[in-house]
């Protein structure tokens, strides 16, 4: 199930819209906050609370955000999230190297990689076809749902990535030796497709077989279902109201029905030797 949370994007227009914030009746204290910062709030209001995610799956507009990653990285959160194909990183073998220092004055030069990171979907074409598995995530309505994926360590690159890396070496230590974080890069080449469709990054262990990365990336279906369940069974996308109060009233009310409906649907439907009653084995919180 979705994370339960919800949080209004205020865009920038509207936050500096004083009119706007009097009539909708927006809170003074909300403002204008990038979607990527207001998914980590969301994690840090849950930490508050005591709960931890298991792992963090989002698609390729959160997951091509370095800043996201990085601060899932920070918050020990393990992840495995969509990427573009255009967004870069080194070979997992690849070392940076430090130039050759000019003349015996002046500081000795950092370490760093000798040639631009190629992007993910470069990587994945120049992979062999052996390196590609086929591998089943769930049953679906035509059958199990297989692919072909190819999983490989490696070095996301780019200012985003590498700026807070130097920055922090560079505060303790005084220097870096300019080797970035590996991660893996999960690839999806399926059968009979001319190149590969899709692409993921994850921070969980180096050790993790790959049928469990296939199986938490593709676990996104049912964070989709829950959504168009909310949207058009529920009326999450009918609301017609225009101000901040009534969107929450709104979103409070249908995340309640999600819930029971959940509920309902993961209890069993009648009573049985195996199942003495219909309680759902997930606790409520409702009262």
């Amino acid at each position: 199930m979705a994370d339960p949370q919800w949080r209004l994007f205020l865009p920038k227009e509207w936050a500096s819209d004083t009119g706007r914030r009097t009539v909708t009746r927006v809170p003074p204290e909300v403002t204008h906050r990038e979607k990527w910062r207001l998914a980590l709030d969301m994690l840090d209001t849950l930490a508050g609370w005591g709960m931890r995610p298991p792992v963090v799956v989002a698609d390729a507009a959160y997951g091509t955000n370095a800043h996201l990653r990085a601060g899932l990285a920070e918050r020990g959160i393990d992840y495995v999230l969509a990427v573009r194909a255009d967004v870069t990183a080194h070979p997992f073998e690849e070392q940076p190297v430090a130039p050759a220092r000019n003349g015996p004055v002046g500081c000795w030069p950092q370490p760093r990689y000798r040639h631009p990171a190629p992007s993910v979907a470069a990587l994945a074409a120049g992979l062999a076809q052996d390196a590609f598995t086929t591998a089943a995530w769930r049953n679906g309505s035509r059958g199990e749902l297989r692919s072909r994926f190819a999983a490989v360590r490696i070095r996301p690159a780019g200012k985003a990535v590498e700026r807070p890396i130097r920055t922090a070496a560079s505060a303790e230590q005084g220097w870096w030796d300019g080797v970035l974080p590996d991660c893996w890069l999960l690839v999806e080449w399926p059968e009979g497709a001319e190149a590969p469709t899709d692409y993921w990054l994850s921070n969980l262990p180096a050790d993790m077989a790959i049928v469990d990365l296939v199986r938490l990336a593709k676990v996104r279906w049912r964070i989709e279902h829950d959504y168009r369940e909310l949207k058009h069974g529920l009326g999450l996308d009918h609301f017609e109201g225009r101000s901040w109060p009534g969107w929450h009233h709104l979103v409070t009310l249908v995340t309640a029905a999600h819930a029971f409906l959940t509920e309902q649907r993961l209890a069993p439907k009648a009573p049985s030797p195996a199942s003495p009653s219909t309680r759902s084995s997930m606790h409520s919180r409702t009262p």
